[in-house]
């Protein structure tokens, strides 16, 4: 049976956060507060954890998730290559609402779907986020709801939701606004395009980061945004939260 701990409350925020750890450790979900919305997460090296998220949201592995960090040089870890553009945004937007897809560093050793060779990365906002990932190391995390529902802005509608799928919930009130993070993808700044001498970084998913405040960073590195009557192509990452 799952487990809800208040974070509210000193005394059951230790206690969550110590099942917590055991839960991610034993290859169980926990369902998590971010910045964003609330976020359903699973050892990022454990396929089997992985494959159980997928499963409880409903999903097939062409949407994995990205993975939460804890610091911003965890990033250099996980990614093959940190851009100086890349790094910009690191330092004006994290922690917080931005996911960044770039390619995955070749030695991992982990599966978090078809990702086709990259991952998608956040460090998010927030004392429980932040603690847990300083302990866990890097989460794989989507967002804590049931595909084709709404994102779920409180533990306990993640918890009508996902069930006894998920072995512990981290309570810690009402997401802030509710906005999942803007997901865009710098790929093309590591591996330029064939047809061009360098690429530029494209917004997968607006969200909490504005095209606005995006354009303020990298200038014309920013792709413009499509033409209205366009389709915007799908992320390639189920960046959700």
């Amino acid at each position: 049976m799952s487990s809800i701990f208040d974070c509210g409350d000193e005394a059951q925020l230790l206690a969550g956060m110590r099942h917590a750890r055991q839960a991610i450790g034993r290859g169980e979900l926990i369902v998590m507060p971010t910045d964003t919305v609330y976020g359903v997460a699973a050892d990022a090296f454990s396929p089997a954890a992985v494959q159980r998220l997928l499963d409880a949201k409903g999903r097939g592995r062409d949407q994995p998730p990205p993975v939460l960090i804890g610091t911003k040089e965890t990033l250099t870890a996980l990614a093959e290559s940190v851009p100086e553009p890349v790094q910009r945004l690191v330092d004006a937007f994290w922690p917080g609402g931005l996911t960044i897809v770039l390619p995955a560093q070749p030695s991992l050793v982990w599966d978090l779907g078809e990702t086709r060779g990259t991952v998608a990365v956040r460090m998010p906002e927030g004392r429980v986020a932040l603690e847990l990932l300083a302990e866990t190391g890097p989460l794989a995390v989507s967002s804590a709801n049931l595909t084709g529902q709404a994102a779920a802005i409180s533990a306990f509608d993640a918890e009508k939701m996902l069930g006894d799928s998920v072995a512990v919930y981290l309570a810690d009130g009402m997401s802030r606004d509710g906005v999942a993070s803007t997901i865009v993808d710098a790929t093309s700044l590591v591996r330029p395009p064939a047809d061009s001498d360098a690429g530029r970084v494209r917004i997968l998913r607006d969200g909490a980061i504005s095209r606005e405040q995006l354009e303020e960073v990298l200038g014309d590195l920013l792709e413009p945004a499509p033409e209205p009557d366009s389709a915007a192509p799908a992320p390639r990452q189920d960046g959700d939260s």
